[in-house]
Order: structure tokens, then C-alpha cells, then sequence
């Protein structure tokens, strides 16, 4: 009797454990800032690249040499 005791103590917590989703917060947020850096990786990958340099230069440069 003592062993099918353990066995369902046993079943029990493996129950518990399998519905538990006390760690599932910290994954989404390790998720979350895995993508943030990408897109921040990404973002400044764009900016930083000579048509986007060279597209703000001339827009500055028409702004400045407009006649009032």
C-alpha cells in the first residue's frame, strides 16, 4: 500500500509541475528583449547607411538654402 502511495504523490506532482507556468513571464520578457535589440540592431543598421545620410544631408542643405 505504501508504494502506490508514492506513486500517486508522484503522479500528483508531476501534474502540478506540468500546469505550472510560473516561469513563463521571464521567458516572454527574454523574448521581448531579444526582438527589441534586433530591431534596434536593425534601426540603426538603416539609419546609419549612406542613402539615409546622404537623403537628411540634402534635405538640411534645401532647408538651409531656401530664399525667404
Amino acid at each position: 500500500m505504501k508504494l502506490a502511495n508514492m506513486f500517486q504523490a508522484m503522479k500528483v506532482r508531476a501534474t502540478l509541475l506540468a500546469l505550472d507556468e510560473s516561469g513563463m513571464s521571464t521567458v516572454e520578457y527574454a523574448i521581448g528583449t531579444v526582438a527589441a535589440a534586433a530591431f534596434g540592431a536593425i534601426l540603426y543598421t538603416v539609419v546609419t547607411g549612406d542613402s539615409i545620410v546622404s537623403a537628411l544631408t540634402n534635405i538640411i542643405g534645401r532647408a538651409l538654402n531656401t530664399k525667404a
